[in-house]
């Protein structure tokens, strides 16, 4: 009977701990605004690998090629200031990165925005700010 109950508890904590791993698959995540366009994937890495934070992949395209203007990601990690991940003018990037906070084990939250960088005398043109927060 004990051997029994033993089985019957490993094989439950094993389809539990299945469910929390297909809990956090990859969302779709499309941002878009006149001149630059970033589709992809987002899904929070687990606190059990190092660096614990928001995973994105996807490409980053401008969407006006003849505009003269770069393209880019502004992203912003809880507790620092706005980064930049830089995109090329008239062509596709790929963007494979973890964006975490190094200072401790679980990122809570980050902030993003796909933008085109119009120069220093004009403003640049950003979607609307989309904000990721891990439960």
């Amino acid at each position: 009977m004990r051997k029994f109950a033993t089985a019957v508890v490993a094989a439950g904590l094993f389809f539990g701990g299945m469910g929390v791993a297909v809990a956090d698959s990859a969302h779709d995540l499309v941002m878009k605004t006149s001149g630059v366009a970033f589709k992809g994937t987002y899904q929070w890495q687990p606190t059990t690998k190092i660096p614990s934070g928001l995973h994105v992949k996807g490409k980053l395209r401008d969407d006006n090629t003849n505009d003269g203007h770069n393209v880019y990601l502004r992203v912003k990690v809880e507790g620092y200031a706005w980064g930049k991940l830089k995109g090329v003018q008239r062509s596709t990037i790929k963007v494979d990165k973890v964006f975490s906070d190094g200072a401790v084990l679980k990122t809570k939250e980050v902030r993003m925005h796909a933008c085109v960088d119009r120069g220093s005398l004009r403003p640049d043109h950003c979607s609307p700010e989309r904000v990721f927060s891990r439960k």
